[in-house]
């Protein structure tokens, strides 16, 4: 930078470097042998996402949407390629360590619930605080469900739950320990519209509100939309990657 003084001489004031992306993936590839030989599922993916950014991945089914997401949760190993999310280089952990990297860095929700059924609401969106060694986790997790509407369900079941209800226990399980990453696969895919879109009223609401980064996988091009970028997918390649105007949440 020159010297207001003398134009020729640099200041020596270091300048602050761009903040690392949560997520830098390049030519990250996923093969699983099947009958028939081999299959490349993930066929060299090069993905920036900026911390705070809300995108929306789109694509058919079989484009490799869900196996990108196991990917960045650290639920399956890539077989080439480097993976880098919150600063941790997940190909180079061992199961422990990626153990540790989702319950100190990641919330995710699917399209099925995945609650445990023999543990109420509140039991449910305790358990990652309770891992965590949270001495507060049932405040914490009681008030994870007030902000989903769920106060007074408490101490009900899973089965004694509606699918709307159950998915909002899952959410305010993902978000309860307040993540950097929230993974969300088809949320609202066995929900009816109006219950999946309250829904994701909520997650788009309680994202903004933590300023959590985001990455919705979905086939409805109108939750997409509600996402500031858009990224499409076809035969495990990225084939479209755009900052879109977001709806209002």
């Amino acid at each position: 930078m020159p010297d207001a003084t003398n134009p020729m001489r640099t200041s020596s004031i270091p300048q602050p470097e761009a903040a690392a992306p949560l997520i830098r993936a390049r030519d990250l590839s996923l093969k699983v042998v099947a009958a028939g030989g081999e299959v490349n599922i993930l066929r060299g993916i090069d993905l920036d996402v900026g911390r705070g950014e809300a995108v929306g991945i789109v694509g058919p089914s079989g484009s490799g949407k869900t196996s990108l997401l196991m990917l960045l949760a650290g639920l399956e190993r890539p077989t080439g390629g480097t993976l880098a999310v919150a600063g941790q280089e997940l190909p180079k952990l061992d199961e422990d360590s990626l153990a540790r990297f989702r319950r100190d860095n990641l919330g995710i929700v699917f399209q099925a619930f995945h609650l445990i059924p023999t543990m109420t609401a509140l039991e449910n969106v305790a358990v990652p605080l309770e891992f965590a060694g949270a001495p507060d986790a049932f405040a914490r997790a009681g008030k994870a469900l007030a902000r989903v509407g769920l106060g007074h369900r408490l101490d009900h079941y899973p089965g004694q739950l509606s699918g709307g209800e159950q998915q909002r226990v899952a959410l305010a399980r993902a978000v309860v320990a307040e993540p950097a990453l929230l993974l969300a696969d088809e949320p609202t895919g066995n929900l009816d519209r109006a219950t999946g879109l309250m829904v994701m009223d909520l997650l788009f609401e309680i994202r903004a509100q933590l300023g959590t980064t985001l990455l919705l996988i979905t086939h409805d091009q109108g939750l997409a939309d509600r996402c500031e970028r858009q990224i499409s997918m076809g035969d495990g390649l990225v084939t479209g990657d755009s900052h879109a105007r977001a709806a209002a949440a």
